[in-house]
């Protein structure tokens, strides 16, 4: 099929549209958890580090599938992957209504839920990376916004149906929801532009063909060989280390010191919110001053706001805490396509995206258990949140090491400025 500079539509907007709503939905269902945290606790007597596995358990496994689920991407694209993922994904929360044992709720949202999950969001980063060029960082912080607006109305409607049928009930509707949306979504879901006749955007034919044969230069086994594909992977440990630990937490401990289960969801809701316009302010921002300066601002930030939640104590220092926390901490995940396209080309995308989401997954199965496990022991969050703003001044310090591939020994150069 010829491909049409020409055509009066670009899909690739129709791409970044489902793939928003395909986020909202999975990422807004990961964020109730905390929500059903305390109800979990009162009917089951588990202790904190024994729920807090459950999530650790799902991000590990999706994360280790997601290295199988990158390769069949490149190899035939999201469409089938993502909608067999919003069908598992759904059915693990259906799942959740049914629980009545600790290897239940570990089966059920540890296992079948990262089933889903994996088909997610390899499929969706590497595909909008695959439709964009010039405006890859816009793009993929429109899309991370979706994020941002499930983030910022799934933990209130779950406070509210759980408040309203029970936590039962409420597992149920989510899974529903779930499911139509991402399975529908999915539909609309191609490879690349060349399935539709038409080419990246912002790229005439010509520089399209060469920054291909630029973008071609790094295999799998190539990319594993580089410092490059350490440090990000140690940068995504960090930042997802901290966001799965306040996800999971911070309800359960503001509610701790004795404000409401309402004003403690609304903490949650505020970090999605303002998050919407932080993914694409960071986004934006990364397409004109490089990524590389645009994550080291972001760890900086991120760093500022967890030294502040370790003093927070009322309300209003909470709602300080969602603004400049809900600002950035995703800033790093909307910048990890992107930093892989620009250091390892196209070639190798997804499967590449999946190893260093890996990385991801690790820090996030290990940071919400560790915490719970510290909470336990200490009755307190404190040293659990006074680790994450450590661990991310590292993250801030690998973001300073970062530097552009200088070759791949022998070949074409693939290297991007960053």
């Amino acid at each position: 099929m010829a491909k049409n500079r020409n055509a009066k539509f670009f899909y690739g907007y129709i791409i970044v549209v489902a793939t928003f709503f395909i986020m909202a939905a999975a990422n807004g269902a990961t964020y109730t958890f905390g929500v059903f945290f305390k109800p979990l606790l009162t009917e089951f007597g588990w202790s904190r580090a024994t729920i807090s596995g459950a999530p650790s358990l799902s991000m590990l496994v999706g994360g280790l599938l997601g290295i199988g689920v990158g390769r069949l991407t490149d190899r035939f694209g999201p469409r089938l992957l993502v909608v067999g993922g919003g069908f598992f994904l759904g059915l693990g929360y259906l799942l959740m209504s049914q629980t009545n044992a600790i290897w239940q709720l570990y089966l059920f949202y540890g296992v079948v839920r990262a089933i889903g999950m994996s088909g997610l969001w390899v499929p969706l980063v590497s595909t909008v990376a695959r439709w964009f060029v010039k405006r890859r960082g816009l793009m993929s912080g429109i899309v991370f916004a979706g994020i941002g607006v499930g983030a910022m109305a799934m933990p209130p409607l779950a406070d509210r149906l759980i408040s309203t049928y029970g936590w039962r009930i409420s597992y149920i509707i989510i899974g529903i929801t779930v499911l139509v949306i991402i399975v529908l979504a999915g539909q609309f879901l191609r490879r690349d532009p060349s399935q539709m006749g038409q080419l990246s955007y912002d790229e005439d034919e010509t520089k399209e063909r060469n920054l291909n044969l630029q973008a071609e230069g790094f295999s799998l086994r190539e990319a594993i060989h580089t410092r490059q594909l350490w440090i990000l992977g140690g940068m995504f440990f960090c930042v997802t280390f901290i966001i799965m630990t306040i996800t999971v937490h911070i309800i359960p401990h503001i509610t701790d010191l004795g404000i409401s289960t309402a004003s403690a969801t609304s903490i949650l809701a505020i970090i999605g919110g303002v998050s919407i316009a932080g993914r694409i302010i960071i986004g934006s921002a990364a397409d004109r001053i490089g990524s590389r300066l645009t994550i080291i601002s972001v760890f900086v930030l991120l760093s500022a706001s967890l030294f502040w939640l370790i003093v927070a104590k009322e309300l209003w220092m909470f709602y300080l805490f969602a603004v400049i926390f809900g600002f950035t901490y995703i800033g790093v995940i909307v910048l990890q396509p992107l930093l892989v396209a620009e250091l390892f080309g196209l070639r190798a995308l997804g499967v590449i995206i999946a190893i260093v989401d890996l990385g991801s997954t690790t820090g996030a199965a290990i940071g919400p258990v560790l915490t719970g496990y510290i909470f336990d022991v200490a009755d307190s969050y404190q040293l659990a949140f006074l680790i994450c703003a450590g661990v991310s001044i590292i993250g801030l310090i690998l973001s300073l090491l970062l530097r552009p591939i200088i070759n791949k020994g022998g070949g074409n150069d693939p290297r991007r400025s960053i």
